[in-house]
């Protein structure tokens, strides 16, 4: 697919925009003031594959916090920053890689300079976020309600203060939890604009309905070339949204992260417990950063033709399988031997690659 062709920017060590790889970012919901807790969880999300990751900054301690918080994150962070132009200034002498705030909402003409001036001194990128649930008044008034025309409104009224400050380090986001509204409203922004766009779905639920919406509207866009990183919006660990971030991607072709599971839906056909199997892969597989392709099939009549694709498979039988490696069978083996066997092949596919 073809990817919107966007301007670059850069967030400490990462490019995002152009055709650089489409980054996954996440926030820390630990307390920002609390150095040790917060880099714990950065440093779990970095060994996910979180690329950027974004802290609140509520008061100045949080602010000050951030020294630390930069100095020992392996990767970039972003301060968010709501209202008080002051946090901004400390979050960029605390040595921040971004700034999410909005220039409209942070005080006067002479507070968004200084800002502006302290940024670009340090090339720091600014994210202008807009959400439908805090629109101006007088756009819900002239809309009647948040619509795409509202929000694409709002973010050029911010975007417009920086550009007459002559700053386009800018990236912009355009959320809502409603998937069409969202979706329109990035469609108009990507066709008026090359500045790079962060995507998503906010307040997107529970993991259980928001991975749905989530994929729905992050991959729609996605699909149409529209998005430079993402961030998947989930009440609870954000762990989950940097797993289901790359899954996203690596269903659309767009990063290449860890393995891929391939499990048929169960028929007639099907005499093995095909769920217990297929879960139990994807467990052991959970330990692998390596990209490999695995496939649980739960019929041995068509399961290694239909998964000739996949790196190495499984199908079942009645109390027998078979192992298969790009569609070829090497081996059959007992239904309770499956699971180990399967494995044996992908740490010989594994072992085979790093040997090249």
């Amino acid at each position: 697919m073809e990817r919107r062709k966007t301007r670059q920017i850069q967030i400490g060590s990462v490019t995002v925009g152009g055709n650089k790889p489409i980054a996954v970012q996440s926030m820390t919901n630990t307390k920002t003031q609390d150095v040790n807790a917060t880099l714990r969880q950065i440093r779990l999300l970095a060994e996910a594959g979180c690329d950027i990751i974004r802290c609140a900054v509520p008061d100045m301690d949080a602010a000050f916090a951030l020294k630390e918080i930069v100095k020992g994150s392996p990767i970039p962070v972003i301060a968010d920053i709501h209202f008080d132009y002051r946090l901004a200034l400390q979050a960029i002498d605390s040595g921040v890689h971004g700034l999410r705030l909005n220039p409209g909402n942070i005080g006067g003409t002479e507070k968004v300079k200084a800002v502006v001036e302290a940024a670009r001194g340090r090339n720091i990128p600014i994210r202008i976020g807009v959400n439908a649930g805090s629109l101006p008044k007088d756009l819900l008034e002239k809309y009647g309600h948040p619509t795409p025309e509202a929000l694409v409104e709002a973010a050029w009224r911010h975007i417009r203060i920086l550009e007459e400050m002559d700053y386009r380090n800018i990236k912009i986001s355009l959320k809502c939890h409603d998937v069409p509204l969202t979706l329109a409203a990035y469609r108009l922004l990507a066709s008026q604009c090359d500045y790079p766009l962060h995507v998503g779905i906010t307040e997107a639920g529970t993991a259980k309905s928001g991975i749905i919406k989530s994929a729905v509207g992050i991959g729609a866009l996605l699909a149409e070339g529209i998005g430079d990183t993402i961030r998947v919006s989930l009440t609870g660990d954000p762990l989950n949204e940097v797993k289901v971030g790359f899954e996203i991607l690596k269903s659309l072709g767009l990063r290449t992260y860890g393995p891929t599971l391939i499990s048929c839906p169960t028929c007639g056909r099907t005499s093995i417990d095909l769920e217990k199997l297929a879960n139990t892969v994807e467990q052991r597989l959970a330990g692998i950063r390596d990209p490999i392709s695995v496939a649980v099939m739960g019929c041995i009549v068509n399961g290694p033709g239909e998964a000739r694709e996949a790196d190495v498979g499984i199908a079942g039988g009645k109390g027998e399988g078979l192992v298969f490696r790009k569609g070829q069978v090497i081996k059959k083996v007992p239904e309770d031997c499956l699971v180990n066997e399967l494995f044996k092949e992908i740490d010989k596919i594994l072992d085979e690659r790093k040997n090249k």
